[in-house]
């Protein structure tokens, strides 16, 4: 059957509303669990001189100076955020990437499956960063300043009366996208293709949840390192409206990469969040493939052609 008849057939509208929940669950949960782990790594970026002793120093110093609460600073906002992102990356990826295998056929689809991860997954974060960046500038506001508001309720209309919704939501669009885009296409297209290798040296079907975790801490390090300067130049620019400077949005991040140097841009924080996304990208791919098969829905894979899908 060529690729475009078994995407019609077999790929409707529901698939598509049930891999964009079980993106949204997966993402919220994950990134939840990892919100302590997200607030010292934002503390060691935009703190470095403070927290300059590595991860369990800064958790240990953020615990003893602001109590064991201060770990869970912005989940709100995170939970949401990322629900929200979830939906529209996982679910955006599972639509692009059917779709543009049904427009090429099967054989095609199966020999340009690397093009078709990339593709899809940067159009499905394009849109998901759209409706994240409001979200994680109110997250990273609220992790500089726990004392600007009580949470996402209180800090949401707080900035827009402050800055306004572009300049308070959407000062770190620019740099979400070069850190979310990159980032997505390196955790798809790699996943994608370290679930293959495991598959084809262990005999494992590529539906196994082993197969995900493994395949998903290697992408979530890869991904890590491809996005770590555009994460740190995202917290920085987020921190403050004037950080930078208060030119356009575009100077402002030359100025703080060149505040900040090379190799503090890419190396601080980066083993912190080489752990968080490691685990966290595992974390994803295992939850979405069983929240998959819990809601009855059975996740498109590429496969040779003239081989079953499966």
């Amino acid at each position: 059957m060529g690729g475009d008849a078994h995407a019609k057939k077999s790929y409707g509208p529901m698939y598509y509303v049930k891999s964009a929940l079980a993106g949204g669950i997966c993402c919220s949960i994950t990134h939840g669990a990892a919100c302590p782990i997200d607030v010292v790594k934002t503390r060691m970026q935009l703190q470095p001189t403070v927290y300059n002793q590595g991860m369990v120093s800064a958790f240990k110093k953020v615990v003893a100076e602001e109590g064991a609460g201060a770990l869970a600073t912005g989940l709100g906002p995170t939970a949401v955020g990322y629900f929200v992102q979830g939906w529209f990356k996982f679910g955006g990826v599972e639509f692009f990437k059917i779709q543009m295998s049904g427009f090429l056929g099967e054989e095609k689809a199966w020999n340009n499956r690397t093009y078709i991860y990339l593709g899809a997954s940067a159009c499905a974060e394009f849109i998901a960063d759209i409706f994240l960046c409001p979200l994680e500038a109110t997250r990273i506001r609220l992790v500089a300043d726990p004392k600007f508001a009580n949470g996402l309720i209180t800090a949401f209309p707080k900035i827009i009366s402050q800055d306004g919704v572009i300049k308070g939501f959407y000062s770190g669009f620019g740099p979400i996208l070069f850190k979310q885009v990159p980032y997505t296409m390196a955790k798809f297209s790699v996943q994608g293709a370290a679930a293959e290798a495991i598959c084809n040296a262990t005999g494992a079907d590529k539906a196994n949840v082993a197969v995900s975790l493994a395949s998903g801490v290697i992408a979530g390090v890869a991904a890590a390192i491809i996005s770590h300067p555009a994460d740190t130049l995202l917290s920085k620019i987020s921190k403050s409206p004037t950080a930078g400077g208060t030119g356009s949005i575009a100077s402002r991040l030359v100025n703080l990469a060149k505040e900040t140097g090379l190799k503090k841009l890419c190396l601080t924080g980066l083993g912190t969040r080489c752990v968080m996304i490691g685990s966290l990208t595992a974390g994803q791919f295992g939850i979405f493939d069983i929240t998959m098969k819990t809601v009855g829905a059975e996740k498109f894979h590429f496969h040779p052609p003239g081989q079953a899908h499966h």
